[in-house]
């Protein structure tokens, strides 16, 4: 007999918005903004796989059905075992997933911090580690500071609030730091196992999902990373374990609260909005506990639990920006950095329609990233979420946290892609166990259809078996290859030739010089974005040469540059430089520093950022900015000058060192002294 209740109104709003958004291109049909170029490949794609997928398991599951080789209960047999042993379980989780982490965090990453992100959060690690708040800057920060590094107030640190450099703190320590990703994805496998095996009347189905999530490539390279996706999770899983157990009690568990409103606020010193999205529907359950019981103390405790971490955010923030309530991103970017709809730091102003094209591009891209499978990865989660008649409290609260998830995204301007659609990480406990209910949804409610179980399964594994034969091993390539500049030792070159205490000058690509200076006579870094990606470069560098020898800064910089911006829509990718960054205006004529700067990049280029987290030993690592060179030599007189560039611009190409002449910079700025004088 079948059960004649329907699917709730949250079920069905989840299963429609994962059905449009994860299927539907919005951000190629709309102009402007966004896009998604690579949807006809990608859909032609989930069309054959999905075809590939149900076929084989269609006829294996006719095969299976015609032999008679199906081990009946086997899975609800290894499931029950699981469970009764939830040490050993817990164990066997958490050391596979650890060494599964850690195994990718050194084949495929290097054990590296790869992006910016990535590094300036380990460069703020070991301030930490130093025993310090913030690192005293140089004179000249321009020649040391990179992105999202705040360089104000004679001070150098993170733009990130401090939990997620905090988490890094113990790998630092101990001189492991690519360790720490894999340690938080080992915790979160256990929590999650913890968690559903607690909250999932099934064993088989809390298994399933354990191995779903941990065994996803979304989760696992992830983990292998330094990005702080990855602690913040483990947080946020930690605070849905301790909410369910207070949830479930008869009685008041004070601790259990305390414990979930401090993991609450750990993630949030890590990631406010991923926090702010599981913590309103926590806080707001509490709430009408408390109402209902007239019992305050879980309440309370929870509540003290959360102060912890907040007081020490604030602290953080009065430490380096002065202002507790100001983080480090919006005194570098300014207010408009945050949520909301409004002119973006950088690129188009944040609408709802740049919004709803966001949220379309995360939920596409989630449909290969998540599990790499030629089936759309958000099928089964639709078909599960629709298949349900009846959900727990603890699938209500994944469900709603899900959703503000995604609607506080909607809000934010930035595609943050990155081994994923990485904003939504916090999502994969809620898809895996989705998808792992689905065999035994599709059992108890498709009675028309025989072995319908069999059939999710089968093509469950067609899937897992095409996924490790073809798309995974590409995949891991891709990310191997991938960075290749930000994996090399920037030390090596002068080991080799025993080159100590010298000033060592880091030749970045032309674009990259013009926005260290664009920053150094003190424009904005949301503006000197705009100037960036909207005049032409060689426009750009005139007219910037002529303000700085001028001393023009500030808002009087921002004035004089933007009437440039009056040809940004005629722009496109430089032609001229292997750094495409670069911006051109078609048929401008290029002036001879210009060309100069062009043939630079030609000869090779590397990338200083990766010197904020590598020991310099006795030598001073410095970013080459041409005519302003001159300001290190007086710092540092004494020292022997060389470059450091790669020895062409070919991608991988290795790192060399050449003695540079102190002399050479000087004559440059006469040389080219008469073309900015002449600059309107």
């Amino acid at each position: 007999m079948t059960d004649s209740r329907r699917p709730t109104v949250l079920q069905w709003v989840c299963a429609t918005a994962l059905m449009v958004l994860g299927f539907v291109p919005f951000a190629e049909w709309i102009p402007g903004g966004h896009t998604a170029p690579w949807y006809r490949m990608v859909a032609s794609e989930w069309l054959s796989g999905a075809m590939i997928g149900l076929g084989v398991g269609v006829i294996l599951t006719l095969l299976v059905r015609r032999i008679g080789i199906w081990p009946v209960g086997l899975a609800d047999r290894v499931g029950r075992a699981a469970a009764s042993r939830p040490r050993l379980t817990a164990a066997t989780i958490g050391l596979t997933s650890l060494a599964c982490y850690a195994a990718i965090a050194q084949l495929t990453f290097s054990g590296r911090p790869l992006l910016i992100d990535e590094v300036v959060q380990l460069m703020q690690a070991q301030i930490f580690a130093a025993g310090d708040v913030t690192r005293a800057a140089a004179p000249h920060p321009e020649f040391f500071s990179a992105m999202h590094v705040v360089d104000v107030g004679g001070r150098y640190y993170s733009q990130f609030p401090p939990g997620g450099p905090l988490m890094l703190l113990p790998g630092v320590l101990l001189g492991v730091p690519w360790l720490v990703g894999p340690f938080f994805g080992a915790c979160s496998a256990v929590l999650f196992w913890k968690l559903t095996n607690e909250s999932d009347a099934r064993p088989t189905v809390a298994l399933g999902a354990t191995v779903l999530f941990l065994a996803a490539p979304f989760t696992a390279f992830m983990a292998g990373s330094h990005m702080n996706h990855v602690p913040t999770l483990t947080w946020l899983l930690l605070a849905m374990y301790a909410l369910r157990r207070v949830a479930t009690s008869a009685v008041p568990k004070p601790y259990l609260a305390a414990l979930c409103g401090f993991a609450l606020g750990m993630a949030a010193s890590i990631r406010p909005v991923d926090a702010a999205a599981f913590a309103l529907p926590a806080a707001l359950w509490l709430c009408m506990r408390a109402a209902r019981r007239r019992e305050l103390r879980d309440l309370l405790a929870a509540g003290a639990g959360l102060t912890l971490p907040v007081i020490g955010v604030l602290a953080y923030n009065g430490a380096t920006t002065g202002d507790p309530l100001l983080f480090g991103y919006e005194l570098l970017w300014g207010r408009d950095h945050g949520l909301g709809f409004h002119a973006a730091p950088w690129g188009d102003p944040h609408t709802p329609v740049r919004g709803l094209e966001l949220i379309n591009l995360f939920f596409l891209r989630l449909q290969t990233y998540l599990y790499e499978w030629p089936l759309p990865s958000l099928v089964p989660v639709i078909a599960a979420l629709l298949l349900t008649r009846r959900v727990s409290g603890f699938d209500r609260y994944l469900l709603w946290s899900s959703v503000l998830l995604v609607g506080l995204y909607f809000a934010y301007w930035h595609d943050g892609f990155f081994l994923g659609p990485r904003f939504f990480y916090p999502l994969l406990p809620a898809l895996a166990l989705w998808t792992a209910r689905l065999p035994g949804l599709a059992r108890d409610r498709l009675v028309r259809v025989p072995n319908a179980d069999r059939l999710v399964l089968l093509t469950y594994a067609t899937c897992v078996v095409v996924a490790l034969a073809t798309s995974l091993p590409i995949r891991a390539r891709q990310y191997a290859g991938g960075f290749a500049s930000m994996r090399q030792d920037y030390r090596q070159p002068a080991r080799e030739r025993g080159v100590e205490n010298a000033l060592i000058l880091v030749r970045e690509s032309w674009g990259a010089q013009l926005m260290a200076r664009l920053w150094t006579i003190g424009v904005p870094r949301s503006a000197a974005e705009t100037f960036y990606r909207g005049v032409d470069a060689c426009v750009l560098e005139l007219a910037l040469s002529k303000l700085e020898r001028a001393s023009i800064g500030g808002a009087a910089a921002v004035d004089s540059l933007r009437p440039l911006l009056r040809d940004s829509a005629q722009l496109v990718p430089s032609e001229y430089s292997p750094d495409i960054s670069q911006r051109t205006l078609p048929g401008h004529a290029y002036a001879d520093i210009c060309k100069q700067r062009i043939v630079e990049d030609r000869s090779g280029f590397t990338l200083f950022a990766p010197l904020l987290v590598q020991d310099p030993g006795r030598n001073i690592y410095a970013r080459e900015l041409h005519v302003r060179d001159t300001l290190l030599f007086a710092m540092y007189p004494s020292r022997p000058v060389f470059v450091l560039r790669t020895a062409s611009s070919r991608v991988g190409a290795p790192l060399e060192l050449h003695p540079f002449s102190a002399d050479s910079a000087r004559q440059d700025w006469r040389t080219n002294q008469a073309t900015w004088d002449a600059w309107p």
